[in-house]
């Protein structure tokens, strides 16, 4: 496939997704209420990973041979597909029975191309970014997965030609034989993307150089990804800003991928990563201190929680702590995780002192080399002196 017909199908398939998301969320204003659903965490869902069509048609135009690209315009089209069918076959075949046309079709469509959709997210980071497999090891996770989800399919097609309905639960009802092969391929299925997904700490550990960098780029968004997770099923989902922010960083997964392939050189990834640690810890850390400097107030004075002098002095104190706060954690953060950086710093920042002190034209020479030698550890380092009359050379290897 030459680059122009890639690059037209990509957008293509992108350019469906759009209005599969358009249809969808006119049937969530449209459609009656499902009992017991959540619907907007469904479309928020939905629409989240939407942001990978648009990153994989731009990754496979530009880089057809790839499947990389191709497999992220999968995640975005098939997850918005699979929501529309389900909430089209809901409202057709649960809410209001024949109301609509083509139930039934739209059931076994959800049913379907859902766990595709995940099998293109799990494939997309097993393959990412160099669209191999992390090693020859690894080469019976796609079959197996491949073939849980054909098994799946396979169920879904059987059930569905006599009780589409029952496709819309969780556990469609089948019975006998095609219950077991329905169990059994899908923890086989389920258990194969955990391995997928744990595939880039393999990848992440073996790497090295540009490898390494574009990795970094998805462990960054899928660890900030991670614990929003994590905090919401330790809080119960009772934290409405977890879920929210928690769809929102989603975005950020396609946008990592992208920069990774595409543009990571034009980015410094480990500066973002510098940064978030920092930040986000300072923030954490007056967070806790100004819900600590309320209740110590609430329990020393007569005040209440929304007393106008109570806010303004938690306010004026977390402002006073910013600076200082963010230097120390700056400093912890550069000693714990980018130690040789932080060493670095503290040898130039020592031979400053020394260079505004010393005088000795061949002690400062001494110094030079010895202060390259030690932050950059070159193989072989030269050092040239120009004056009016000659020219001194001073090496170190």
């Amino acid at each position: 496939m030459s680059r122009r017909a890639a690059g037209l199908l990509a957008w293509a398939l992108c350019a469906v997704a759009i209005v599969a998301a358009g249809a969808l969320i006119w049937l969530r204003a449209t459609a009656p209420s499902e009992p017991g659903a959540s619907e907007s965490e469904d479309l928020t869902f939905a629409l989240s990973f939407l942001a990978f069509a648009p990153v994989g048609a731009l990754i496979a135009s530009r880089r057809p041979e790839s499947p990389i690209g191709w497999l992220a315009c999968g995640v975005g089209l098939f997850t918005v597909v699979a929501t529309l069918g389900r909430g089209y076959a809901v409202w057709a075949l649960i809410l209001e029975p024949g109301s609509l046309p083509a139930g039934g079709a739209a059931a076994m469509v959800a049913w379907s191309v859902s766990p595709l959709g995940f099998a293109c997210f799990a494939f997309l980071i097993l393959l990412f970014p160099d669209a191999r497999l992390p090693s020859r090891r690894w080469r019976w996770l796609p079959p197996l997965m491949v073939g849980s989800l054909v098994a799946i399919l396979a169920v879904g097609v059987s059930v569905g030609s006599t009780d589409a309905p029952s496709l819309l639960a969780d556990q469609p009802p089948g019975g006998g034989p095609v219950e077991l092969v329905l169990n059994i391929a899908t923890g086989v299925f389920f258990a194969s993307l955990v391995v997928c997904l744990s595939s880039m700490l393999f990848r992440f550990r073996r790497s090295r150089g540009i490898e390494r960098q574009q990795l970094k780029w998805l462990a960054y968004v899928a660890s900030i990804v991670a614990a929003l997770l994590a905090f919401e099923i330790l809080s119960g989902g009772a934290v409405r800003v977890a879920q929210q922010m928690l769809d929102f960083t989603v975005l950020g997964l396609p946008i990592a991928v992208g920069i990774a392939i595409l543009k990571y050189r034009l980015y410094d990834i480990d500066s973002i990563i510098n940064k978030t640690l920092v930040y986000g810890g300072v923030t954490a850390l007056l967070a806790l201190g100004y819900a600590g400097g309320v209740l110590l107030a609430q329990a020393v004075l007569p005040v209440t929680d929304d007393s106008p002098a109570l806010v303004a002095i938690t306010t004026l104190a977390v402002v006073a702590l910013f600076r200082p706060l963010r230097s120390r954690v700056q400093g912890f953060v550069d000693r714990r995780f980018y130690r040789r950086r932080y060493d670095a710093a503290r040898t130039i920042e020592s031979f400053g002192s020394r260079l505004r002190q010393e005088t000795d034209i061949d002690s400062l020479r001494r110094e030079l080399l010895a202060l390259i030698g030690e932050t950059m550890q070159p193989a072989h380092a030269s050092l040239w002196l120009a004056s009016h009359s000659s020219t001194q050379r001073e090496e170190t290897g």
